[in-house]
């Protein structure tokens, strides 16, 4: 914890772990916790980058040019320390780029840079990921929060809701046994463009859009503070938690978990994004702290 990098201002302060470029803690100016509690009995991880890969490749392995590397759930860069490369009062930059070991997983040259910045009552969250190669380089990204839920200062855990942006005429995709996608789709649990959160919501894992039309949802409760995240990058998105938990993980992706039995290549996938060479993608999101 004496590692993690701090910034703030007058509303809301931060902190990001170097490892994973994870941030671990974002305060109100009550110094309110409004992330999990990252309770071992259920899980560990704060916010996690999710590179290259989103969710789970079939059978632990991408298939690049007919070759198969070992990759992960949610790929490396959850578990690799990066770079402090700027930090200033408000705002810090983090970087990752290909080493040995990542090359072992992913035959790239990359760089993965992951700014936090405070703006007001937003802490903007913004990744370019640059590509050095000769050649097109496939990869997806997400994000992986993990809020406190119930959020302090509101009504109990049952009230908690969280509101899309737009109306969501699609179902959410299953989830095999194995962490991969099933075909086909569940119904979908919204009220509206409300989801009432509750536990059995997430007892076969995650909600997941692949085709999320809103680039924006609202997670809070009666009577206390609310948190919009805005997500204007990515085309879909996780909602997840395990049951009993302190927590409520709302996920931007640009990029999803393989299909069932997928033995394809990686750049078919869905979700997977080409950077030409010498060239970047940028990818941000925003929490903004509502009263």
């Amino acid at each position: 914890m004496t590692d993690w990098i701090t910034i703030a201002n007058d509303h809301l302060s931060a902190a990001i772990n170097p490892l994973g470029a994870e941030l671990s803690s974002l305060k109100d100016a009550a110094r309110r916790e409004l992330m999990t509690d990252a309770d071992p009995a259920f899980w560990t991880g704060r916010a996690p980058l999710l590179f290259p890969v989103v969710g789970k490749p079939a059978g632990e392995v991408i298939r690049i040019q007919g070759r198969d590397y070992p990759m992960k759930q949610h790929g490396f860069a959850r578990r690799l320390p990066f770079t402090l490369v700027d930090h200033g009062p408000t705002h810090a930059t983090f970087r990752l780029a290909e080493s040995d070991e990542t090359r072992v997983h992913y035959p790239f040259a990359f760089t993965l840079d992951a700014t936090f910045r405070l703006d007001g009552a937003t802490l903007h969250t913004d990744i370019v990921i640059s590509n050095p190669n000769a050649q097109d380089m496939p990869a997806s990204f997400g994000f992986h929060p993990a809020f406190a839920w119930p959020l302090p200062g509101g009504a109990e855990r049952g009230q908690h809701v969280i509101t899309f942006g737009q109306n969501e005429p699609d179902g959410v995709r299953p989830i095999a046994d194995d962490g991969t996608i099933k075909a086909g789709s569940d119904p979908s649990p919204l009220d509206g463009r409300t989801l009432h959160l509750a536990d059995d919501l997430f007892a076969h894992d995650a909600l997941v859009w692949d085709n999320v039309r809103s680039s924006s949802v609202t997670y809070g409760a009666p009577g206390g503070p609310h948190l919009r995240i805005d997500f204007p990058d990515t085309p879909m998105l996780g909602i997840w938690t395990k049951p009993g938990a302190r927590y409520i993980c709302v996920e931007p992706w640009h990029g999803i978990a393989d299909p069932e039995g997928y033995a394809g290549e990686f750049i078919d996938k869905a979700g997977i994004f080409l950077i030409p060479p010498g060239g970047s993608k940028s990818i941000s999101m925003a929490v903004t702290l509502l009263p």
